[in-house]
């Protein structure tokens, strides 16, 4: 497709290996970062992400081992423009060789590797990589290290916190040493995810920034553009990254909170444009439409969209929600003054995660695989009844339950 780059071009790269120079010049002292996300990072959310304020983006966590022996992974998940700058591909990976030459087929185009320290996922636990290896400092070190000497742009990390202050604070002074020229705090420990979220520290991401001399970007807590200007003052970082508050708001980075049908529309255009894999756009549908679906006269719509096939069908259920909601708005309450407290619920706005304990259930792409994976199984055990019923009396004949036994019992 005209326009579009994959990794089996040729180009060059001008190296840029200190921090600050690497965050002024390649990445144009970017401060409004969309973080790396799996499965929704991709080219057309990057770029619906920097028409909307993002100054640098990141790719989707990419495996590096396989992305070093597949040809067609590295085809299907690393897929660039030339409007897709400044970029930094992240990987994650648990060998320093292997992290080298995986970044070596990307190093010509983006303007820097990041390697995954943060996911705290029990995959991540399983293939031993992300927040899973910040007790293996010597590794980190060696794999940071040598990517620092051989690649021609800068290696960063992207990491997690450790409940001491003072053991992050020499955890991100470790990784500078090894080489890293940009470090991504998320304030979070590994043990904070899904309802166990909770809050970011900020006070742990403000020790870091004040301990290394490199840049540090600051990640979590950010609903709104004014948690942007309050964490840059909290923490002095050099740039908040945002995760989540992007994928319900792309537009979070201008201060808008736009009609959730605008942004789907200009999503679904750009996949058009920069085609992507089906759960990556079913996913951010979700995300855009969340509480929309919430409502009780758009269940249908929720279980058409979890159920959607194909980009046409995904379309389909996106356009027929817009035509819902603007019959049944008037145009005094399209029109009508909000504050960001009490957001109509048609517009794009943060999604809080219900607290532990709440009994409340966030309704969202695992919601709804959840209810198909619900209807599928009760689907099998229809059909299992069915033949079960068939052959009730044929399968055993030890079972008190079958009337032959009881039979043969009773002539005993």
């Amino acid at each position: 497709r005209s326009g579009v780059i994959r990794i089996n071009a040729c180009c060059a790269m001008t190296a840029c290996n200190t921090g600050y120079k690497f965050w002024r010049d390649a990445l144009c002292s970017a401060k409004c970062v969309v973080a790396p996300m799996v499965d929704q990072s991709e080219l057309a959310w990057r770029m619906l992400s920097r028409k909307y304020g993002a100054q640098l983006c990141y790719t989707p966590m990419l495996h590096a081992s396989v992305f070093l022996r597949d040809a067609n992974y590295r085809k299907t998940h690393f897929v660039s423009c030339p409007g897709d700058r400044p970029l930094i591909v992240q990987f994650c990976a648990n060998d320093p060789d292997t992290l080298l030459k995986a970044a070596r087929l990307v190093e010509p185009f983006c303007d820097g590797v990041d390697l995954n320290l943060g996911c705290p996922q029990s995959i991540a636990k399983k293939g031993r990589y992300g927040a899973f290896l910040q007790e293996e400092w010597d590794l980190l070190h060696d794999m940071i290290s040598l990517c620092h000497k051989e690649l021609s742009v800068p290696i960063t990390c992207k990491i997690r916190i450790f409940e001491d202050v003072d053991q992050t604070v020499r955890y991100a002074k470790m990784l500078e040493a090894a080489g890293a020229q940009i470090i991504t705090v998320h304030g979070r420990t590994k043990e904070q995810k899904g309802p166990n979220t909770g809050i970011a520290s900020w006070a742990h991401v403000k020790a870091v920034k004040d301990s290394v001399s490199i840049p540090v970007f600051s990640n979590g807590n950010i609903q709104f553009l004014r948690d942007v200007e309050q964490c840059l003052e909290a923490t002095g970082c050099d740039a908040v990254m945002i995760a989540e508050g992007s994928l319900h708001n792309p537009a979070l980075f201008t201060g808008e909170q736009p009609p959730c049908w605008e942004m789907a529309d200009e999503y679904m255009a750009l996949v058009d444009q920069f085609p992507c894999a089906l759960t990556c756009s079913r996913g951010h549908m979700f995300k855009i439409w969340h509480f929309v679906l919430q409502r009780p006269e758009n269940s249908e719509h929720r279980m058409k969209l979890g159920k959607a096939k194909s980009f046409s069908q995904l379309k389909k259920v996106s356009q027929d929600l817009k035509s819902a909601l603007l019959q049944s708005l008037s145009a005094e309450e399209l029109a009508l003054p909000f504050d960001l407290d009490n957001i109509p619920y048609w517009r794009c706005q943060p999604y809080v995660r219900p607290s532990p304990g709440s009994g409340k259930r966030p309704l969202d792409t695992t919601g709804i695989e959840t209810n198909m994976q619900s209807e599928k199984k009760c689907k099998k055990d229809e059909k299992q009844r069915k033949c079960t019923k068939a052959q009730k009396w044929q399968v055993c004949v030890k079972c008190c339950r079958n009337p032959r036994v009881r039979s043969l019992n009773a002539s005993k």
